[in-house]
């Protein structure tokens, strides 16, 4: 580990989120010249993280944790969840599903190819949704909370 000078800021976990790891320096131009793919391969990422954070409390097994996170970031429950939020979308949020769904290229082993594509286009939202607008973000990821309580 490399010594913090002291007149250099220290960082408390306080400091440390979702809306301040992404770079804020990226214009709306330089986003929009991302590919849907790496949109959705971020909002992957950013989509297991906020369903392995939801069920931290109770504190539980590592074996429980992942069983019940598996369930959640399944093609079948991703793609479950897009078709319960899509009325709650705006015409740009559903143009950028729209994209996720067309630039989905590779072929899941397991999942049905229809099944596939709306699990990587909720994945291209959230990636995008993460780079342009964590305040609707935070408003989606609830409606998937609401949706996922409800079952």
């Amino acid at each position: 580990m490399l010594p913090i000078a002291d007149d250099e800021p220290k960082l408390s976990l306080s400091d440390i989120s979702l809306n301040r790891v992404h770079p804020a320096r990226v214009t709306p131009a330089e986003i929009e010249r991302i590919s849907p793919a790496a949109w959705a391969y971020l909002g992957d990422a950013v989509y297991e993280l906020y369903i392995r954070s939801s069920y931290l409390m109770p504190p539980r097994r590592l074996q429980a944790y992942h069983e019940l996170v598996v369930g959640q970031v399944r093609a079948e429950t991703q793609a479950r969840h897009l078709r319960s939020i899509s009325p709650y979308l705006n015409s740009t949020e559903l143009a950028i599903v729209k994209r996720g769904r067309n630039a989905v290229s590779g072929r899941s082993k397991r999942a049905d190819p229809d099944i596939y594509q709306q699990a990587s286009s909720l994945e291209t939202l959230i990636g995008y949704l993460y780079l342009t607008d964590p305040e609707r973000l935070t408003e989606v990821l609830a409606l998937l909370q609401l949706e996922t309580e409800s079952i």
